[in-house]
């Protein structure tokens, strides 16, 4: 049974929110509970119970994913960290072909952050989560004093199902295959980059933060034979098409030409010296597929409203095993190797 949504009353979030007792149950109950409702959450008991009938019934694998959000800003050009935390995950289980189901939601605030934002965010989660056809199903709050974090830290774990006769693997890479974009590198990283500095931007930049289990799906559908996919996030598209080359320990030949980049993200990275390759992504996967599939595969992409864009950007190469090469303009290639370090941080 739903709970009646305590009532804040308190512009700020306390320790004592983060106390276990009635403040606690108050913050949940008005922040949390109503937007995510739903019968598999509405116990609220310490853990979600799933039906294996419903999970078995679409396919024969789980795939299971966690990861954690400390974007700064909380809110940026495009989206904000509860939106940003939901595709997150639907992205990443979306990689291995899942169909996303379900997530939880663990959120650690500082004390002082304000109870308007948490439910902005809050807000923001569940039309996501509704968008892509999830459930937040369990979570967990904890509140730390003042200065022990930065404002708000989001971890969403996910649980999606993998239909039978669906592997995509790394391994499977062979000399010959095509590498799919499927729309313009670098957007999230610029947009974050942009808001945190005072760059007097003509044209505004916003996050490319939006979720792919619906391309991939179209994808997997064309027919084509598809190797492996991931989404490009920190690191960019090169840290992405490194890891491709080492895992199946083969060459990668990218060409710039082909590459799309959105030409206020190419100006402020023209500006900052900085290469937009290496920016963060939120909404752009990378495929490996088939020689012979690359047109098919390719064609999907396009019809899909998330990759409109979507571009064949290089070939895989039977020497130069763990190497990536980037054709330029001037008829050279240079190795296109990961960062040593970071490049901007806190990006998700």
């Amino acid at each position: 049974m739903r709970r009646e949504p305590g009532r804040l009353t308190v512009p700020t979030v306390t320790l004592a929110h983060g106390g276990g007792g009635k403040a606690m149950r108050d913050l949940i109950d008005d922040v949390f509970v109503p937007r995510f409702d739903n019968p598999l959450l509405a116990p609220l008991d310490d853990q979600a119970r799933l039906p294996l009938a419903l999970l078995a019934a679409r396919g024969d694998q789980l795939a299971f994913t966690t990861d954690s959000y400390v974007v700064d800003p909380l809110f940026f050009p495009g989206g904000d960290i509860g939106c940003l935390a939901v595709h997150g995950a639907v992205n990443d289980l979306a990689m291995s072909g899942a169909q996303p189901m379900y997530l939880s939601c663990a959120v650690i605030i500082e004390e002082g952050f304000e109870v308007a934002s948490l439910r902005r965010i809050a807000d923001s989660m569940q039309a996501a989560a509704r968008n892509c056809g999830v459930q937040v199903v369990t979570g967990d709050t904890k509140v730390v004093p003042r200065g022990a974090a930065d404002k708000l830290f989001i971890t969403t774990t996910g649980i999606g199902v993998i239909p039978a006769g669906i592997a995509l693997d790394t391994r499977s890479i062979r000399p010959g295959d095509r590498v799919l974009v499927s729309g313009p590198v670098g957007a999230h990283g610029a947009a974050i980059l942009a808001t945190r500095g005072d760059l007097a931007l003509d044209t505004p930049i916003e996050s490319d933060t939006q979720p792919l289990h619906g391309l991939v799906r179209e994808m997997l559908a064309s027919g084509g034979q598809i190797r492996c996919l991931r989404d490009a996030t920190r690191g960019g598209l090169t840290a992405v098409v490194n890891e491709f080359a080492q895992a199946a320990a083969v060459g990668i030949r990218l060409a710039e030409s082909a590459i799309p980049v959105l030409e206020p993200v190419r100006g402020v990275c023209e500006i900052l010296g900085m290469d937009p390759l290496y920016f963060a992504n939120e909404g752009v996967l990378v495929a490996v597929v088939a020689p012979q599939s690359a047109a098919i595969v390719l064609s999907a992409m396009r019809a899909h409203s998330a990759a409109a864009r979507a571009a064949d950007i290089g070939e895989v190469l039977e020497t130069l095993p763990g190497t990536v090469l980037l054709g330029t303009g001037f008829g050279s290639d240079r190795i296109l190797d990961m960062l040593v370090g970071e490049q901007l941080p806190r990006i998700c």
